[in-house]
């Protein structure tokens, strides 16, 4: 189902996402200790595109390593920042403060 590209942008925000703004919204992840990760994604400046379509959205979700599910939950807001990094540590994208 497709979301609104704002809403999308705010819940990235929100979860430690920073935006930089080149030819595309791109979107980087940083962790809660500030360490810069390979999570990333992006957006397109068109004020024609005001939702993001399944497709785009599997592909974000991909670029952020999650499910497409987990993606929309990260978004949604029901999935934390903390569940996020939990996530990431599984997968050895990044390391636990203990590490």
């Amino acid at each position: 189902m497709p979301r609104q590209k704002t809403k999308v942008e705010s819940g990235l925000l929100s979860k430690g996402f920073q935006e930089t703004q080149n030819d595309h919204h791109y979107f980087i992840y940083f962790t809660k200790d500030g360490k810069k990760t390979t999570a990333k994604t992006k957006t397109s400046h068109t004020k024609k595109m005001k939702d993001i379509p399944d497709n785009l959205l599997s592909q974000m979700a991909k670029q952020c390593h999650l499910t497409k599910t987990q993606f929309l939950d990260l978004v949604d807001c029901s999935l934390s920042q903390a569940q996020y990094e939990e996530i990431l540590e599984k997968q050895g994208i990044i390391e636990t403060a203990e590490s």
